[in-house]
């Protein structure tokens, strides 16, 4: 009987040795599979992107005679044709008229608040509206200074925007989608305009730098060629062929800045949590 035990113990002991072995061994491939995967190019593993796009009419697609949402669909053909990615998602929360202080109260909804918290990318249009309330409530005494103290307000609550999204998914890419100037049609004789633009996109650029995951892609210069017509019947929104063009501008943006931080940023996360 002793001898027995014996044989049970010294067979208990060379199982736990090889189980051991077997153990270490796996965890070796999975250290080597992970260090090939770390160096391999960001499109080996054809990915899945979620996009959140919030903000005024030119996310909701007014002028897009397809009713398709403007510039995404565009967009989303352009992304699906890059190699690392396998499908792109989009989320349309563009609501017409809306300005920065009704996109904030938007950022507290439950359905945009999830869409976002599991969003890889987020695109904005916000501010048009903003300046055309500046127009509107000034229209009998309208003075250059209006659109300063304007602009300092839109400073205050596009950050207030980025703060909300940010805390929501603190690693997504943010991006801004620039303003253009549609007024000239209506405001011929307001050559200021053009520097009013100008400068709100120079102050919506500034609170983008301010974020590491934060982007701004300009347009005001394709709507300035006045070669092509680009806006829809309305004169004040873009047409198909705006859409496409702000599209392009996106996926340029995208391609060579806001994926490839956004991929070494989810690596950087994995080899963290690992």
């Amino acid at each position: 009987m002793r001898k027995f035990f014996t044989f049970l113990i010294l067979s208990s002991i060379v199982l736990c040795s090889c189980a051991s072995s077997n153990h270490m061994r796996f965890h070796s491939y999975k250290k080597i599979a992970k260090l090939t995967l770390s160096q391999a190019p960001a499109d080996f593993i054809p990915r899945k992107l979620i996009i959140v796009s919030a903000g005024d009419s030119l996310t909701e697609g007014v002028g897009d005679s397809t009713n398709k949402g403007g510039y995404l669909p565009y967009l989303k053909k352009m992304l699906e044709n890059e190699k690392g990615i396998k499908e792109a998602e989009f989320y349309n929360f563009g609501v017409k008229g809306n300005r920065t202080t009704q996109l904030l109260k938007r950022l507290e909804q439950p359905e945009l608040k999830s869409a976002i918290s599991n969003a890889d990318l987020v695109i904005l249009t916000i501010g048009g509206n903003d300046i055309v309330k500046v127009l509107r409530d000034n229209i009998m005494d309208l003075k250059f200074s209006d659109f300063t103290r304007g602009k300092e307000e839109y400073i205050v609550h596009l950050t207030q925007i980025m703060e909300t999204i940010t805390k929501e998914k603190p690693n997504a890419a943010i991006v801004l989608v620039g303003l253009y100037n549609p007024f000239l049609k209506w405001f011929a004789n307001m050559k200021e305009l053009n520097q009013i633009v100008s400068e709100w996109n120079h102050a919506g650029q500034a609170v983008m730098a301010n974020y590491p995951n934060g982007y701004f892609v300009h347009i005001e210069d394709l709507f300035k060629n006045d070669s092509e017509n680009l806006l829809f019947k309305d004169n004040f929104h873009p047409n198909d062929k705006g859409y496409k063009l702000i599209a392009q501008r996106l996926n340029q943006t995208l391609e060579e800045r806001a994926l490839p931080d956004l991929d070494r940023n989810s690596f950087m996360v994995s080899k963290e949590e690992n």
